[in-house]
């Protein structure tokens, strides 16, 4: 792993609990964020970049396992590790089965929680070039390379972490060039529809311009279609 603390994020409504084992992660040199429900947890990801999810199953309106599925069928390979009931076997392996990394049964020893999550993780970084799940591709233009494989935007040499709303809107808009897509369009290709709303599209794209053009009131690559949507307009000729 980098210099870089690793950013977890824990999903669990107890906030004693998320309290206890934040404390101890922090001490272990991660960076640790917090939610309590789905909601939050959807929060948290549009607004940060998350490395890892420790999910509890039991949660309030959304279960755990029904959060993991929604993650994976949106195509998501972002590393969970599920907290289960002890002993409760049925949990467990469905778990598994819909693409968690792994699990550890409640209540947890945070030692071991912090093995499996440096596990979980040193996995995802030998994850193999040609993996289904990763987009090897690199796509540049300007002086930006994006690598959907990892997630981060260079420019002029400096990587740039962005969250998993701004890397979805922008990986919609360039594996669409010279597409006009409207917000909804772009909402749902990004699959941000839960929670999201037109205005979260305009939030997404003037931060992205402020990252990616030379100057983003007037801008070369991330365009304006007015009354339509937006476009992605490359350097490469049609």
């Amino acid at each position: 792993m980098t210099d870089k603390k690793p950013l977890l994020l824990l999903v669990d409504d107890d906030p004693r609990f998320r309290s206890l084992l934040e404390t101890y992660l922090e001490r272990e040199g991660f960076a640790v964020a917090s939610a309590g429900s789905a909601r939050e947890m959807h929060t948290v990801l549009d607004e940060q970049s998350i490395d890892l999810i420790v999910l509890d199953i039991t949660l309030p309106q959304t279960s755990g396992l029904d959060i993991c599925r929604n993650l994976r069928a949106s195509g998501s390979t972002l590393p969970i590790i599920m907290l289960t009931a002890k002993g409760d076997d049925i949990d467990r392996i469905v778990g598994l089965e819909l693409g968690a990394d792994d699990y550890l049964a409640k209540p947890c020893n945070p030692r071991e929680l912090v093995a499996r999550a440096r596990a979980v993780l040193r996995r995802q970084e030998r994850r193999p070039v040609g993996a289904p799940t990763v987009d090897s591709r690199e796509i540049r233009f300007g002086k930006v390379c994006l690598r959907p494989a990892t997630r981060m935007l260079e420019k002029d040499g400096e990587e740039i972490a962005l969250t998993t709303a701004e890397f979805a809107v922008l990986h919609a808009l360039v594996s669409h060039p010279r597409e006009t897509l409207s917000r909804e369009r772009l909402l749902s290709l990004a699959r941000r529809q839960r929670n999201a709303s037109d205005r979260s599209i305009d939030m997404h794209m003037s931060r992205l311009r402020r990252l990616i053009e030379v100057d983003p009131g007037k801008p070369r690559y991330l365009q304006t279609v007015w009354g339509t949507g937006y476009v992605f307009v490359p350097d490469s000729p049609p």
